[in-house]
């Protein structure tokens, strides 16, 4: 990723650990949006790996802490991010944006925000560590709900 770093355009923590409520054995969701990435899933996630080559020296100081961190990568390109996608749902109400060149991912989630505002949709807590969402207030079975 050393490579494309003049190509990062944003970098978001989600999960437990912007929410919070993370555990020494969590792993850490990261989303990573690039101006261009290979088509493969797998030169995707080499290029991840060798990116995280670079850190595992600090991994390494957490895991004799007692973390136990693995890093858990989406990595998407600026297109393929601006589509909405069910997995930014919880990412409106906890992403940490850690870098986002010209607000572009914050963009996006306002865009979801404001449709998930319209449909009524309400994040709904069962205890501390879980929750649901009820996407569409007044939904009917059969009903279709689209984020785009």
């Amino acid at each position: 990723m050393a490579n494309h770093g003049d190509g990062l355009v944003s970098l978001v923590v989600y999960g437990s650990v912007a929410r919070g409520s993370a555990r020494k054995d969590s792993d850490v969701d990261l989303l990573v949006v690039f101006e261009d990435l290979p088509k493969s899933r797998v030169a995707r996630l080499a290029l991840f790996e060798r990116a995280e080559d670079a850190v595992q020296p600090l991994l390494d100081e957490l895991m004799d802490e007692g973390y136990a961190i693995a890093l858990s990568p989406i990595l998407k390109t600026r297109r393929e991010a601006e589509r909405l996608a069910p997995i930014y749902i919880d990412m409106t109400e906890d992403a940490v944006i850690v870098y986002d060149k010209g607000s572009f991912f914050e963009g996006v989630l306002k865009r979801l925000s404001e449709k998930l505002r319209k449909l009524g949709a309400e994040r709904v807590w069962v205890n501390d560590k879980s929750w649901y969402w009820v996407l569409k207030r007044d939904y009917k079975f059969g009903d279709l709900i689209e984020l785009e």
